[in-house]
């Protein structure tokens, strides 16, 4: 097994989501190259193939090797570090699922090598998710259960860096909504997922709103609006709210900016709502937001209302969190 406490040695590592891939060329601490691709896992589920992520894992592992050579970094990577959607079953290969509570202990014990020499001649490491409540469900138990891969490499890396002071709730905004419980150990605890994210994106661009709302993600949000959507899915439930976007198309001087922000206020607080009442949003207890760009200040808006507290996460510290995270989680698979 390769030793990632060798600070003067190179890895690549990735990070695999449902729309896209990153992956870096690291040396200890020190990211040396980086690049990314718009292609996820979704792509497998469209095409019944991994053949598309495969060839672009390829392509962007040679890329960031071929940017640090030029950059004068003569040292070769000696393993892949790999989380996320890659250990899943549209990835490169399945690694199951550790259960909650889970941290950089539980998930080191699980970490094992693996060879694709399609992708690379190099080893991969392959960090595994958590599964939050019972292995089985039922229609009754379904609710209780949840899963994630690559957000648990997140957790343990923003606590690995003092970035978060557990307890606290890690709110991930990519094309699925996640709210995470961290406890007092910075273990995940549980967690809660949606696929908003993806459903925006969607309403924007497939359905009847699509000539109401720009299709590209909001640059910024007018927060009077969001609380107008916030307010409206409340009254009426989601699909109403949402059909209110195209009356607003029809019978107001709104901008499309402005219905967009409407709409991202319907999805805020279709899923606001039920994770207040599992508990997820409590005084006390910090609330970290990744990623989402404008979405993200929108949460912190509707988060705000309730009085509960939350910081937006630098795009820098997303980044060093992760790579800490799957450093961490290596060190220690390593001494076992």
């Amino acid at each position: 097994m390769p030793d990632p406490s060798n600070t003067a040695a190179c890895s690549v590592c990735v990070d695999m989501g449902t729309t896209n891939t990153r992956v870096w060329l690291v040396r200890g601490t020190e990211v040396l190259a980086r690049a990314q691709a718009g292609v996820g896992v979704r792509d497998t589920a469209r095409d019944g193939s991994p053949t598309r992520i495969r060839a672009a894992l390829r392509d962007l592992i040679l890329e960031v090797r071929k940017l640090g050579r030029s950059a004068g970094h003569t040292a070769e990577p000696s393993y892949v570090a790999a989380a996320g959607m890659i250990t899943s079953p549209l990835g490169l290969t399945e690694v199951p699922h550790v259960s909650a509570p889970a941290g950089a202990a539980e998930l080191s014990g699980a970490t094992r090598p693996h060879s694709f020499p399609e992708v690379s001649e190099l080893p991969f490491m392959m960090a595994p998710g958590v599964r939050c409540g019972p292995r089985t469900g039922t229609l009754e138990t379904i609710s209780q259960i949840d899963v994630m891969r690559g957000e648990e490499t997140l957790a343990v890396g923003l606590t690995a860096e003092n970035i978060v002071k557990p307890p606290a709730t890690l709110l991930n905004l990519g094309s699925h909504w996640k709210a995470i419980r961290i406890d007092e150990l910075g273990r995940i605890e549980s967690s809660v997922t949606s696929i908003s994210g993806e459903l925006i994106h969607a309403t924007q661009t497939q359905t009847i709103l699509a000539s109401a709302v720009p299709h590209e993600r909001p640059a910024q949000i007018d927060l009077q609006w969001c609380e107008a959507g916030i307010n409206e899915q409340r009254r009426s439930g989601l699909a109403r709210a949402l059909f209110c976007v195209r009356l607003l198309e029809m019978n107001s001087n709104s901008t499309a900016e402005q219905r967009l922000s409407f709409l991202a206020g319907v999805f805020i607080a279709a899923d606001l709502d039920p994770l207040i009442a599992r508990g997820m949003f409590v005084a006390g207890r910090s609330v970290l937001i990744a990623g989402g760009g404008a979405i993200a200040e929108a949460w912190q808006h509707a988060l705000q209302a309730i009085n509960v507290p939350s910081t937006r996460l630098a795009d820098s510290e997303i980044e060093r969190a992760l790579l800490a995270g799957l450093r961490t989680i290596l060190e220690l698979a390593h001494k076992k």
